[in-house]
């Protein structure tokens, strides 16, 4: 079933999205099952703020039960290295010093709770591939600055690959 080497970081909405919009519980449980394999074979990792914006909905929702049941899946604290720590600052740094971003998304993006950044500071320290369905702003430019950071957008910058789910599950070989 797993033919990639690298470690894939999932983020919040490549776990939101298949669950909401197309692999209920009730309707594809294989596809549940199958990524519970990856995440207990070392294939796919989840950040702890990642866990938390899942848990912080406080519902009692078939995701969250899924989360709750499994909690032995490859967690990876963000305060852990020295390395992580680092790279967050340098996420922080470039959306401040880029010139694409508008004073508010420091501020969007700075708030302990936020999983994005420590997302990709994470990724970044430990050579993983961060999975988001996220996607990037068309046409960002000094002239077209964004409110908000995208993952992906800032990820490329600072030398991270994102991938959506899908592609996640082609190289894992995932079939449901």
């Amino acid at each position: 079933m797993v033919n990639e080497d690298k470690t894939f970081l999932i983020d919040t909405s490549a776990l939101i999205t298949p669950y909401r919009q197309y692999y209920a519980f009730d309707l594809v449980p294989s596809f549940w099952e199958k990524l519970k394999g990856c995440f207990e074979l070392g294939k796919i990792a989840i950040l702890d703020k990642v866990w938390s914006e899942l848990e912080k909905g406080g519902s009692e929702d078939d995701l969250s039960s899924w989360l709750n049941s499994n909690k032995s899946l490859v967690t990876i604290c963000t305060y852990k290295t020295e390395a992580v720590i680092k790279n967050y600052a340098d996420v922080l740094q470039y959306i401040q010093t880029s010139n694409l971003y508008f004073e508010s998304a420091i501020a969007a993006w700075a708030t302990e709770e936020i999983a994005d950044p420590w997302l990709i500071a994470a990724a970044k320290a430990s050579g993983y591939i961060i999975v988001t369905e996220e996607k990037g702003s068309n046409g960002i430019s000094p002239k077209q600055k964004n409110k908000v950071p995208k993952i992906p957008d800032v990820a490329k910058a600072l030398g991270v690959d994102t991938i959506p789910l899908f592609e996640m599950m082609r190289r894992l070989k995932i079939k449901i």
